[in-house]
């Protein structure tokens, strides 16, 4: 049976570290430490791999990428204002059978995300150099209207992966923040930082990893090794997030 919780360990433990910081802070580091926390967020390997697939199955556009990181992660931090400030307000747990099934239906969104990728490189549409650019842009004069409507939807969809990852990690960041501040309103003012700047952070990270994947001495590696490798762990990951394997 396949365990992947180590590669989670690391980063909780940094994260545990950081909030034990709160404790007798003065309000204006507690938001600070709320900052590094939320600019660290989109490290997470079950948001690592979501994101890597979506960037990949839009062919590493850097522009695109930042759009897309930045809508994914508004839904991200809408759902980490919603529901974290009444968790926070009335000092309780999200039901486990709520974040349960986020869960799942994370893992089953990140192996479509995932299948995706390998469907479109094993069709041959992650194509370099000149000739791809130039079918793309043809393309878009050929398909005109239906070009348009893709990439409309592209934002929503991405938007909808964000609220989902925020339900599933919303108990978690308001248990820590009340674990490790003293009130309510130290705790929500603190979501209130954490939760743009994951949002900040997902758009940045998103943009980044485009733009190095497709820098000319990578980009041959990129399209030809690390596509299908991305879409292989996703299915691996996917299906152990959603409790598969």
């Amino acid at each position: 049976m396949i365990d992947l919780h180590p590669l989670f360990a690391p980063l909780e433990s940094a994260d545990h570290w950081l909030t034990g910081l709160f404790s007798g802070a003065p309000l204006i580091v507690a938001l600070g430490i709320a900052l590094l926390l939320g600019l660290r967020h989109a490290s997470d390997p079950d948001h690592l791999v979501a994101v890597t697939s979506l960037v990949a199955s839009e062919d590493g556009d850097t522009r695109v990428a930042a759009r897309l990181g930045a809508w994914w992660g508004l839904g991200h931090a809408t759902t980490l204002m919603l529901v974290g400030i009444p968790l926070i307000a009335f000092k309780s747990e999200m039901p486990p059978w709520l974040e349960a099934g986020a869960e799942k239906t994370i893992g089953a969104v990140i192996l479509l995300l995932a299948a995706r990728v390998l469907w479109k490189w094993l069709r041959g549409d992650y194509r370099t150099g000149r000739h791809r650019h130039e079918d793309s842009a043809h393309r878009h004069l050929q398909q005109g209207h239906h070009h348009q409507h893709t990439t409309a939807r592209t934002p929503t969809q991405a938007f909808g992966i964000g609220l989902l990852h925020g339900l599933a990690g919303s108990g978690a960041v308001a248990v820590l923040l009340l674990a490790g501040l003293p009130g309510r309103l130290e705790a929500a003012a603190a979501l209130a930082i954490f939760a743009p700047a994951t949002l900040v952070s997902m758009a940045a990270f998103t943009a980044a990893f485009a733009w190095v994947l497709t820098r000319p001495a990578i980009e041959p590696v990129y399209r030809g090794v690390l596509i299908p490798l991305v879409g292989a762990f996703g299915l691996i990951f996917g299906l152990w997030y959603a409790g598969v394997t």
